[in-house]
């Protein structure tokens, strides 16, 4: 794919954008997406467009304010959302137990549809980027085509959510997501039309990343149990871009599982407890598709009284942890800290592992074939196979300035030991400056600057350089 070197004029053009937002905001003083449009507090007439167009006005007028604070069961939110992607801790394969549905969007409004429980919503997020890679920026994602203007997702969601506020009977819900754009390459699992990436490479693809059905049961403080294809549980970063601090993506996140198929359920023994335990077909590959296999997933989570630090480990994916497409073998665990009502931190770290990688060192004699879209290990000389392991550790610095306005600070440690994840063993390390401004509540603008670099070999631009520097910024449009 051909692309075009980094210009000065451009690099400083961005950097002017980015420093003017940060300069701005000095004296502002002040598995799910950003709270989009409120329950409005105005009437729209007219035929839908009018209406769409209306409630579009309102929003980036700041008119759309809820008309009332919906009850909730759960810790009181230690978050603002906006500016933040959600005003909840987060834990993964459930809809927050205890938490309102109090979201309408701006497609359900124009359609008189706003108090309906299933709701149809969805952004498109373009992105810019500018790097020294001149060919590709991996591991550095998703933006890895360096130097261009792309779509990254087109994204519609149809879902209903159970009500998790009551705690005195059944209810349902399902989700549907049709996800489209260069993003697709890093949710694809294997055997939901993988071929676009597997077989073909291409640029933009289609991915079906999430379809689930959700039963609540009111069991202790809340019981929810989702059975489908869904989003691998540990992690503070998730592949929906609504969901995430900034445009890009951390290494930690960049090469652990994305999504799973099966069944996990979520108990939530009292306001502070939560358990899970769930089976999945294994990471990122359809339950008939070739490589599955009953993977266990086991997780606690945690909060303190004031709901002021939050704890989350899980086991994921457990098997024998031997070779296939994704089986990695994932211990996680997730600690977030609110400092103060404008300040907190998130931190994550996990170890992982594949048993009897095939070496593609070129040290022996005769080498086992690797799997399409599955990387080898560089073992030592003469071994057919051995153990690829890699750790990771990335935390989170966030500070509000005002309710639509956050930035924050990034920093990240990757040991590919094997080189299994990223095609180039050794250490890299990446820092991040960025910021997420909202206009009303339905666009986001998210510029950030960002330095890589890899410690042991030249791990950048197919191993042509130790470092890259990279500015990007992305545009999220909710509807």
């Amino acid at each position: 794919m051909k692309v075009r070197s980094m210009k000065c004029t451009k690099a400083f053009l961005f950097g002017a954008c980015l420093v003017s937002i940060f300069t701005a905001a000095s004296f502002a003083q002040q598995e799910q997406p950003a709270v989009p449009v409120t329950q409005p507090a105005v009437v729209f007439e007219g035929n839908f467009f009018q209406r769409l167009g209306q409630v579009y006005i309102q929003d980036w007028k700041g008119n759309a304010a809820p008309t009332d604070v919906p009850a909730r069961r759960a810790l009181p939110a230690p978050l603002d959302s906006s500016p933040f992607p959600s005003s909840d801790w987060g834990y993964g394969g459930s809809t927050l137990l205890g938490t309102p549905d109090a979201n309408v969007y701006p497609l359900m409004t124009a359609l008189k549809l706003q108090n309906s429980r299933t709701k149809v919503y969805g952004w498109v997020a373009p992105s810019v980027n500018f790097s020294t890679s001149g060919t590709n920026s991996f591991p550095l994602s998703y933006d890895v085509v360096p130097n261009r203007l792309e779509l990254n997702q087109a994204v519609i969601y149809i879902e209903r959510l159970p009500n998790t506020v009551q705690n005195k009977h059944f209810d349902f819900g399902y989700h549907i997501t049709g996800f489209f754009g260069t993003d697709y390459r890093f949710t694809t699992a294997k055997d939901y039309l993988s071929q676009q990436l597997l077989q073909k490479n291409r640029r933009y693809g289609f991915d079906p990343v999430l379809e689930y059905a959700e039963l609540y049961f009111p069991v202790k403080d809340g019981l929810n149990i989702r059975i489908g294809r869904f989003l691998s549980v540990p992690g503070i970063e998730a592949q929906l871009a609504p969901n995430n601090y900034n445009m890009t993506h951390s290494l930690l996140y960049t090469i652990d599982p994305f999504t799973d198929t099966g069944i996990i359920g979520t108990l939530k023994l009292n306001k502070q407890w939560l358990v899970q335990l769930g089976l999945s077909a294994g990471h990122d590959v359809a339950p008939w598709s070739d490589d599955r296999k009953a993977s266990g997933i086991a997780c606690l989570n945690y909060s303190t009284r004031t709901n002021n630090d939050n704890f989350y480990a899980c086991a994921n994916g457990i098997n024998d942890g031997k070779y296939a497409y994704n089986n990695l073998q994932h211990y996680d665990a997730t600690w977030y800290h609110k400092f103060n009502s404008k300040w907190h931190g998130a931190t994550e770290a996990y170890y992982m592992y594949e048993r009897q990688v095939p070496n593609v060192a070129g040290n022996v004699t005769v080498p086992i074939a690797t799997e399409t879209g599955a990387n080898g290990a560089f073992c030592a000389a003469g071994q057919r196979t051995c153990t690829a392991p890699e750790y990771a550790i990335v935390n989170y610095i966030n500070r509000e300035i005002n309710p639509r306005l956050m930035m924050g600070f990034r920093s990240d440690l990757l040991n590919d030991k094997k080189g299994q994840r990223t095609g180039i063993a050794g250490k890299y390390t990446e820092n991040t400056l960025y910021a997420t401004k909202y206009i009303g509540s339905t666009i986001m603008i998210r510029p950030e600057i960002r330095f890589d670099h890899s410690w042991d070999r030249k791990g950048y631009n197919l191993g042509q350089a130790r470092n890259q520097f990279f500015m990007g910024l992305d545009l999220i449009y909710k509807f």
